[in-house]
């Protein structure tokens, strides 16, 4: 079954006596463990298919479904439930919590959703591990470099075991070698937890590690294509 299926989706915006549109009659369908890449100029629409998908923001029309689940259809408290139990977000910025060490990072949200403090401490041990910051589950987030903080961000979204993962410009604030580092990382995480992952990425020297490229302009989404070097598409 596709984990992410965007139907027709349109947004738009009030703009003076007129509307903006945001996203204009998208169609998008992510699988199971397939990371997708989603390239196109700043203020062309990327952003806010990401916040639809991850319903935050609800479309002006069209569908959104998650794992089988329309979530255009749902009440507030239906979404936040879905987004815990089902998306998992990695924003530009980490976001972590000064006072929180990289376990409690994780841990807390755990919490958040009711689950027992030793298994949502297992869940962030294992996790942190695949990262590459066992040794750092005890640090806070200024003891940590940007990509360990990335990394960090990227384990706590994997705590729910999501069927979709959307990543905003994971590498934006990194050199290349720690982009580099990322990128194979949520490459490795799509495969391993069989995620559908869409990735917002202005690093196109990073696509061909990704399956498929899409571009988008003005709010239209290209079809995607496969993901191969030199490939027009980006």
């Amino acid at each position: 079954m596709t984990a992410l299926n965007l139907v027709n989706l349109t947004l738009e915006y009030p703009d003076g006596e007129g509307t903006m549109t945001a996203l204009d009659s998208v169609n998008l369908s992510v699988n199971p463990g397939q990371l997708l890449s989603l390239v196109g100029p700043s203020g062309s629409g990327k952003s806010s298919l990401l916040a639809v998908a991850a319903t935050l923001i609800k479309p002006t029309s069209g569908l959104v479904v998650i794992d089988g689940v329309d979530a255009t259809g749902l009440n507030e408290k239906q979404l936040a439930q879905l987004r815990r139990d089902k998306v998992g977000i990695i924003f530009q910025q980490p976001n972590l919590l000064a006072s929180l060490t990289a376990a409690e990072q994780l841990t807390i949200t755990e919490h958040l959703r009711g689950k027992s403090v030793k298994s949502a401490a297992n869940r962030a041990a294992e996790l942190l591990e695949l990262v590459g910051l066992a040794d750092s589950a005890k640090k806070h987030p200024h003891q940590l470099s940007g990509g360990q903080r990335q990394r960090v961000n990227i384990a706590r979204a994997l705590m729910a075991h999501p069927k979709v993962l959307l990543v905003d410009e994971p590498t934006a604030a990194l050199d290349h070698a720690r982009s580099d580092s990322i990128v194979r990382l949520l490459r490795q995480v799509t495969d391993e937890f069989n995620v559908a992952t869409i990735m917002v990425t202005h690093d196109t020297e990073f696509v061909p590690l990704t399956d498929c490229v899409a571009s988008m302009r003005d709010g239209v989404l290209t079809a995607p294509v496969p993901a191969l070097s030199g490939s027009a598409a980006y």
